[in-house]
């Protein structure tokens, strides 16, 4: 028969394995799932963020009509790429100045990738002559498959490491059965204590939106982990077919005629979408064997407006602009998974609840920062030897400070790099990518050879000095300077360079408290290193 003692010694042996396994379940992947954070808080604004790295696109004052833009690019396809077997485009909304589009060449020479894509002005419909930049995009696909690894790997490691912290939000509720109360009890300046303040903090606030945005990353690819059940489900080509019509819209390629037939008004089947759905809310146009008889197209529904990545789309046979379907609605099981993808990327979200998701995505971050951070600074006070610690404890402190600090300055880094690039530069939008991280690297490289608070301070100061200036840079180096872009009510231009501003603020702010820290804690070893002095000079007095 248990005794109350044994239950309390069993409760605090499952409380401190829970402690363990949320220390190492968020140290072990912990750099990866910060770097996965912060580039996917940006992401929220990437279309913003891809405006401002184009900065040769005018202004959009407001969304034009997408049934007129929709028939200037179609006509430009025909024009420009007659024979193509399939082309997508993507029309503007309120958050994008271009249209974007996927086209597939009709031959294919040996070495050519068989496929093309590009930026078309709305107002004329011609291709844009923009830098090359993926612009806010590198962020959000760097956030879920990373780079310089084959995408499948990428996103294996980005479902391990969404999996690790899932099991640090189980297990720190538990560990923290407090959590709530120490919310309310934040503690400044008291170290160890104030960054574990810090933490729960952080963690209760945006707890919900932090297990929601972790589970609903493992779901939006479920079918790269767990195949097994799509596999045994669906095994003939057409019921695969029928699964893939499911969750995109998907038309059935099938056969060209070799009849000739010009592609009928697409501005008139945008028309009827535009009725359906709104006028700024058609997403893409599709079209499967443009100029032919058996010629089909797709118009989707756009994102906004509506809490579900499942398709909706209206089919129309091309030649005649025949309406032949509407697709609305999918099966129970395809919806919830729409419904938790959309949950997950916020496309339907306006400004305001954009900027939610912003602010509590950083709060994310901010989370597993600080229990990186807190890792060290609980471990150091147990050290034999705080001024030499032993390999492990000293690599975790320089990654922590690499993964942080020097994240922030390589994602400016990217950003000046749009700026100072050659303008035209042959593969510019890779250079970019090659740009953010060799600073990543360089910023590595620091962390290893200096003092890592010095390190740690030398960092912050960097990332702050460089989001300062990113302004000024803009201002000199395009025709959008900030008080132009305030004069014209173009508030994505203003609004990153003073978002610059602000998180240049913020790093300036850590980097002070953190070389005040420094300055007492070398009081504080100084007067220690003074005490025994003091203590043997009064023993020789007596």
């Amino acid at each position: 028969m248990s005794t109350d003692k044994d239950r309390r010694i069993a409760g605090r042996g499952i409380r401190q394995s829970m402690s363990d396994l949320h220390s190492w379940a968020g140290l072990l992947l912990g750099w990866i799932l910060y770097a996965m954070f912060l580039t996917g808080t940006v992401a929220y604004f990437k279309d913003e963020l891809s405006q401002w790295m184009r900065p040769e696109l005018a202004h959009q004052a407001q969304v034009p009509d997408q049934a007129v833009v929709a028939q200037r690019v179609a006509d430009e396809f025909a024009r420009a790429i007659p024979g193509s077997p399939q082309w997508s485009m993507k029309l503007p909304d309120a958050r994008n100045n271009s249209v974007y589009a996927f086209w597939r060449t009709g031959t294919r020479s040996p070495g050519e990738r068989g496929f093309g894509e590009g930026y078309f002005d709305p107002a004329t419909g011609k291709k844009v002559t923009a830098r090359d930049t993926l612009g806010g995009d590198f962020f959000y696909r760097f956030h879920f498959q990373f780079h310089y690894m084959p995408v499948v790997w990428g996103r294996w490691l980005a479902g391990i490491a969404a999996m690790f912290m899932l099991v640090a939000i189980i297990s720190g509720v538990i560990t923290h059965k407090k959590i709530f109360v120490d919310f309310f009890t934040f503690r400044w300046g008291k170290g160890q204590r104030s960054w574990l303040d810090a933490h729960n903090a952080l963690s209760v606030f945006g707890l919900p939106f932090h297990f929601m945005i972790t589970y609903t990353g493992l779901v939006t690819l479920m079918a790269l982990y767990m195949p097994w059940g799509e596999r045994t489900a669906f095994q003939t080509p057409a019921e695969r077919q029928q699964y893939a019509a499911e969750l995109s819209a998907f038309i059935t390629p099938g056969k060209p005629s070799g009849q000739a037939a010009p592609l009928a008004s697409v501005e008139a089947m945008v028309r009827q979408a535009q009725e359906r759905w709104g006028r700024d809310n058609v997403g893409r146009v599709n079209a499967v064997h443009p100029g032919d008889a058996a010629a089909r197209v797709a118009v989707t529904r756009g994102d906004p407006g509506r809490v579900s990545m499942s398709p909706q789309y209206m089919e129309f046979e091309g030649a005649t602009g025949k309406l032949l379907a509407v697709h609305d609605h999918v099966g129970a099981a395809a919806e919830t998974r729409g419904v938790l993808y959309a949950l997950h990327l916020g496309r339907f979200s306006d400004t305001v609840t954009r900027w939610l998701y912003f602010l509590v995505s950083a709060m994310g971050t901010a989370m597993v920062g600080t229990g990186l951070v807190m890792w060290t600074v609980k471990r150091r006070q147990k050290l034999l030897d705080p001024e030499r610690p032993y390999f492990g404890f000293r690599l975790v402190e320089r990654l922590n400070i690499a993964s942080i600090a020097g994240l922030s300055i390589a994602m400016t880094a990217f950003l000046w790099g749009n700026r100072l690039l050659p303008y035209p530069l042959a593969d510019r939008a890779d250079r970019e990518i090659d740009l953010f991280f060799v600073v990543w690297a360089l910023a590595l490289l620091h962390a290893l050879v200096r003092p890592p608070k010095s390190a740690w301070v030398e960092q912050l100061w960097t990332a702050s000095v460089l989001l300062g200036l990113l302004p000024i840079l803009n201002a000199l180096t395009t025709q959008r300077p900030l008080w132009q872009s305030l004069a014209e009510g173009d508030w994505i231009f203003a609004g990153i360079d003073i978002m610059c501003w602000v998180l240049a603020l913020l790093h300036a702010i850590l980097a002070l408290r953190t070389s005040s820290q420094r300055r007492r804690h070398q009081a504080e070893r100084k007067s220690s290193r003074q005490v025994p002095i003091a203590f043997a000079g009064g023993k020789e007095a007596r």
